[in-house]
């Protein structure tokens, strides 16, 4: 077995190395501080982020907007999509203008910029300024029969929210997909198992900031005020943009080096379209000839070979089909920010700080000065599991499994999270079954949260924390071994790519999810619920869940399939991973 690679690679031309002095330890010192750096603006990034999306569905479902349920989930799911979707075009400016350190940084700026939208429409001058005077509901004859269809009202405010929502998701794509390749590439001297153990450190950072987020936004957003909840992911924004710069004298920077988009259509068009591909050799052929130049006025054109173009397109080739297979797994995980929220606000919301004084007035105000659990709290469910179980995964399990060569692959993982994802919505399913039994016999409590009164069930919200803990526990099998996959099965030229591609399909299961959810809005879908303005009790939510249900087994049984063909091939005597030679 190889020994332990510390690999000091060469230079790229351009590459900059930390500026500080190194002693003999200073090496592995400053690569540690970089890493430390890269999580700690990753932390906060994630606590900004968290923090707005935590309580989206209640800040436009509110009196501020009066959005409608599935008009407010559908924004939820499309922003959470493109923060996902738009992931290769931050990857693809970094590659082909900006480098990956300026790409973060600028990405920064546009989120610090995009993010204070938020808080402006807070409050009514900033709100009236950005979005003009709310429209006052059109008062019109009753409706003649229970069956009638009723056009629902444009959301106010929508042109301006979508376009500050879509500035942030491109931002935090950028950042997303670029931070996490820069990251790795300050501990990559460190050899692979610090890659991957950054990796694991790196999720572990992101649900850290959710918590912080989560524990202290949600709750001032849902009992004290939206301006002042909004404000504070501006100062998270803020203070990660002041770090990365601060950090910038222990970075490995390293200059774009182009992109090879064009080469991988070029590949595609010859291999599926070849009579296109030779009128296009031919009309390509004459054009040279007409401006032809002396041998000495060429200049050699930097990038890959014609041969390293052909096997980066079939390594692509055989990424891309288990990739795919994920996308109904991010279906399911992202409902987890939008119909389970939904489904939430209309279980029992226990106050904090319960009263129980001798008569009713006193009763009545007590009631009024105390504060509900925010419903944002029940991802702490989901992020509590990831804080406990990756640093007990990465100390003493996979160690443990490792010695017993018992450590199972990253696609094994992958599939066992896609198994836990699938529970997790049966759950939500059948939680839901029974929340509609309890409304169907007129049992139900009204309570006001974000001043929005909603029809509950009595059941107890915390009845919604398996469903959040079994999607926290398929996260950890199916998202950091799926980045560890993009990063590692990925040649060096097309890490940044593949990355952006990991995330652009997370992004497409968000944005399958809200499509579906639009299709099931519509008059006569399970979703439909013209009666019940602002509530889903009118609804078949349950369904929903089931159908998620039902496409996540079809495709993980599918993903197994594709997934033991790609092992299969990889274990074959030619293998395309950057870290296939240290495989012993």
């Amino acid at each position: 077995m190889p020994a332990p690679r510390t690999r000091e690679q060469p230079r790229v031309p351009g590459e900059r190395r930390p500026l500080l002095p190194r002693g003999v330890q200073g090496p592995r010192r400053w690569r540690r501080a970089a890493g430390a750096a890269v999580l700690l603006v990753e932390m906060l990034e994630r606590a900004a982020f968290f923090g707005i999306t935590a309580n989206l569905v209640l800040y436009l479902n509110s009196t501020n907007f009066n959005w409608a349920g599935e008009q407010a989930s559908r924004a939820a799911l499309v922003f959470l999509g493109a923060s996902y979707l738009l992931a290769p075009v931050g990857g693809w400016l970094a590659d082909v203008y900006l480098g990956r350190y300026r790409a973060v940084a600028l990405s920064l700026l546009l989120y610090l910029a995009a993010s204070g939208l938020l808080p402006a429409t807070a409050f009514p001058d900033g709100r009236s300024s950005f979005c003009g005077e709310m429209p006052a509901s059109p008062l019109g004859p009753a409706c003649p029969s229970p069956d009638c269809p009723r056009a629902s009202p444009s959301p106010y405010c929508a042109p301006v929210l979508y376009a500050g929502l879509l500035l942030i998701a491109l931002a935090a794509s950028s950042v997303r997909s670029n931070l996490t390749s820069f990251g790795a590439d300050q501990v990559m001297d460190l050899g692979r198992d610090a890659t991957r153990r950054f990796f694991n450190w790196f999720y572990w950072s992101i649900n850290l900031g959710a918590v912080l987020s989560l524990l202290v936004v949600a709750f001032i957003q849902q009992n004290i005020s939206f301006l002042l909840g909004y404000s504070i992911p501006v100062g998270c924004v803020g203070l990660a943009f002041f770090i990365f710069l601060f950090a910038t004298p222990v970075f490995i920077t390293k200059p774009p080096m182009g992109s090879q988009v064009s080469s991988m259509l070029k590949l595609a068009l010859q291999n599926c379209c070849p009579q296109l591909w030779q009128r296009h050799l031919a009309r390509s052929h004459r054009d040279r000839q007409g401006a032809r130049l002396l041998p000495d006025q060429r200049s050699p054109q930097p990038g890959a070979s014609p041969q390293e173009d052909i096997t980066n397109f079939q390594v692509l080739v055989k990424i891309l089909p288990v990739m795919v297979t994920l996308v109904p797994y991010w279906m399911v995980y992202f409902q987890m920010q939008s119909t389970y929220v939904l489904q939430g606000l209309h279980l029992h919301i226990p106050n904090i700080f319960p009263a129980s004084p001798s008569n009713s007035s006193m009763a009545l105000r007590a009631q009024d000065s105390s504060y509900t659990i925010p419903e944002a709290w029940l991802l702490l469910a989901n992020v509590v599991v990831v804080l406990i179980l990756v640093p007990l995964k990465d100390r003493l399990i996979d160690p443990l499994l490792l010695r017993c060569k018992l450590l199972p692959s990253a696609l094994q993982k992958m599939a066992l999270g896609m198994f836990f994802g699938f529970t997790s919505v049966i759950v939500a399913g059948v939680l839901e079954m029974e929340r509609l039994h309890y409304i169907h016999h007129n049992q139900t409590v009204s309570q006001e949260i974000g001043e929005v009164l909603y029809n509950a069930a009595p059941l107890s919200i915390w009845w919604q924390i398996p469903q959040y803990l079994l999607i926290g526990i398929s996260e950890i099998f199916a998202s950091i071994p799926g980045l560890e996959f993009a990063y590692s099965e990925a040649p060096r030229s097309m890490q940044g790519a593949i990355m952006g591609i990991f995330f652009c399909l997370s992004g497409v299961g968000s944005l399958l999810g809200s499509s579906l959810v639009a299709l099931l809005s519509l008059p006569g879908g399970w979703l439909h619920c013209p009666e019940d303005f602002g509530n889903i009790n009118n609804c078949r939510m349950d369904l929903y869940f089931f159908l998620l249900a039902g496409i996540q087994a079809v495709t993980a049984l599918l993903f197994v399939w594709i997934a033991g063909r790609y092992e299969r091939v990889s274990q074959g005597p030619a293998s395309h991973s950057c870290f296939s030679r240290d495989r012993g």
